[in-house]
């Protein structure tokens, strides 16, 4: 007979859910949601409180992790670092900001699929040199734009980093989740698996990301364009008509 799998734990990631959705505190929400886990696990407290101390103590240097790249990046930024990356790309007269992000996205894609993960990322690529060069080449191309294109293209650009690293990863063989499927077929399962296998069953779904988001980016340049143009044409006859 089967034995029954107790769902009640992933109450803890509804805990996290919420909590972040309501903007309380990060590390309270975390906090909540392990109690809510191990109680619905039917720990002992004195386990929960043993395993929240040993995760603590495991991720105590990853402050520093953090901070040190942070304080790098903001350096750079401060010495110039978008205005540099903003006028480099203004040289490209055929730029524009999804041709721009369709190139980062391929790299991003085959990087993450060697299993350098940490050559992208929102705070130390995104922020300071991809969202500014998307700005620069829609700038170079259109004029000052508007905060809410801005804002648009800055969404876009971490949206392009996500999908790279995320669909990305799976095709590394020695990514934690391949390595997670792998022992839960094999061991739970009963069926007999290579991680090597499974990795090369994420290249069509990496393909396939890759396809669907540039056909986004592609429109993203198509409307700007339209968008912008269009705005440009009434500023020019308001001035004409001044």
């Amino acid at each position: 007979m089967d034995s029954v799998v107790n769902l009640w734990p992933l109450l803890g990631i509804a805990a996290i859910v919420v909590g972040f959705l309501l903007r309380f505190n990060p590390v309270l929400v975390v906090i909540v949601a392990g109690f809510v886990t191990g109680i619905a696990a039917m720990m002992p407290i004195a386990d929960i409180l043993e395993k929240l101390g040993a995760g603590f103590l495991n991720t105590r240097n990853l402050p520093l992790i953090l901070l040190l790249p942070l304080a790098v990046i903001g350096l750079l930024e401060r010495h110039g670092l978008k205005e540099r990356a903003q006028a480099w790309i203004a040289q490209i007269k055929t730029a524009t900001a999804g041709r721009l992000l369709i190139v980062y996205l391929l790299v991003r894609e085959i990087t993450a699929a060697l299993g350098l993960t940490s050559l992208g990322g929102h705070p130390q690529m995104v922020r300071p040199l991809l969202a500014p060069m998307a700005e620069g080449a829609t700038e170079n191309r259109y004029g000052e734009v508007s905060p809410e294109v801005r804002h648009r293209l800055r969404a876009m650009s971490a949206a392009t980093d996500n999908v790279g690293l995320f669909f990305g990863e799976d095709i590394f063989v020695a990514f934690g989740a391949i390595i997670f499927m792998h022992n839960f077929m094999q061991e739970s399962a009963g069926i007999q698996t290579e991680p090597l296998h499974i990795a090369l069953w994420g290249i069509p779904t990496a393909i396939a990301a890759f396809l669907i988001h540039s056909a986004r980016l592609v429109r993203l340049d198509r409307k700007l364009s339209r968008e912008l143009q269009t705005l440009n044409s009434h500023a020019l006859k308001a001035k004409e008509g001044q």
